[in-house]
């Protein structure tokens, strides 16, 4: 089972997402940035490495948010959603065609990789709690 990590960053009530470029894997689909986890990193560090390569951007990684595990045809992956701070603004997409910075009461309304939904409700359901 491949594990990837995905980030939670927040800004202003609001949540970072990046849509998959046509031509790739779930292509067209929003998620959750992050990546796959390599040989020798913890999930904090893999999350910061990948952020860095998709977004050219550095983060903080911090606490785990919560855990998705979905089949796809080509395997099993365990997405684990970690909470992070955001150190520089100046977003440049390299894998994604797209973000958006998206109030949490609106998740439901994107079309998500199937392994970013559970995530997603979850972070919706957190916004009825503040």
């Amino acid at each position: 089972m491949k594990i990837v990590t995905a980030a939670i960053i927040e800004n202003n009530g609001k949540v970072l997402l990046t849509r998959r470029s046509r031509g790739q894997a779930l292509g067209g689909r929003w998620e959750f940035p992050g990546g796959k986890l390599e040989e020798g990193e913890s999930l904090q560090q893999c999350l910061e490495r990948e952020i860095q390569e998709e977004l050219s951007v550095k983060i903080k990684a911090g606490d785990i948010f919560d855990e998705s595990v979905f089949h796809y045809e080509k395997g099993t992956i365990r997405l684990v959603a970690i909470h992070a701070e955001l150190l520089q603004e100046d977003i440049q997409l390299s894998v994604h065609d797209k973000f958006d910075w998206v109030e949490k009461k609106l998740l439901g309304t994107y079309d998500f990789a199937p392994a970013d939904i559970p995530i997603a409700k979850k972070l919706q359901e957190s916004c009825s709690d503040e």
